[in-house]
């Protein structure tokens, strides 16, 4: 399985919509870079953040989800509380080809102010914005800017297309747009 060039990665995005908007090159002048690199696409967060709160007691359960546990905000900086964690998206939709699988990881920028970014992997065929899971490990509060990178996506092509695709499936997280909750 390897991983796709800059050039595969361009002409995908740009000849069958895989990353709208696509940025061509790499954006880094007094932000956090973004757009196309050699073997990957750093995406940018959107300004849309729900920062995870216990203000109510609220308990986590992935099977029965409270939205009463976060509160939402929209800002150009999201400072997300020492030891919690935010839920926000990429700017980017994306919409990924049959034959390829989409992994991402965090950017050192944050990672080393201990802000841990967390996806799962893109499924062939999957396509939506991408929710982030965004966690600040640190005792300390810790600043996430909207419109610039957060992560980098990696993409690998299989042997052969698969044979049932996420939209095959009609996966429960298909063409989400905004900050998508747990869905059971």
């Amino acid at each position: 399985m390897p991983i796709l060039p800059d050039t595969w990665i361009r002409a995908t995005a740009q000849g069958r919509g895989m990353i709208e908007p696509f940025v061509e090159n790499q954006s880094h002048d007094a932000v956090i870079s973004y757009g196309l690199s050699s073997y990957g696409y750093d995406a940018r967060v959107a300004d849309e953040f729900k920062i995870f709160t216990n203000v109510d007691n609220a308990i986590v359960d992935p099977k029965d989800f409270q939205q009463h546990g976060f509160v939402d905000r929209k800002t150009d900086v999201c400072v997300i509380p020492p030891n919690s964690f935010a839920l926000a998206r990429t700017v980017e939709y994306f919409r990924i080809p049959r034959d390829v699988l989409t992994i991402c990881l965090g950017k050192s920028t944050y990672a080393r102010c201990g802000l841990i970014v967390n996806v799962t992997p893109l499924e062939p065929e999957w396509e939506g914005h991408v929710t982030l899971e965004i966690s600040n490990t640190t005792p300390l509060p810790a600043k996430v800017y909207a419109n610039e990178g957060i992560c980098q996506f990696l993409f690998f092509r299989g042997e052969s297309p698969c044979e049932t695709s996420y939209a095959d499936r009609k996966g429960k997280y298909q063409a989400q747009t905004g900050v998508t909750l747990p869905k059971l």
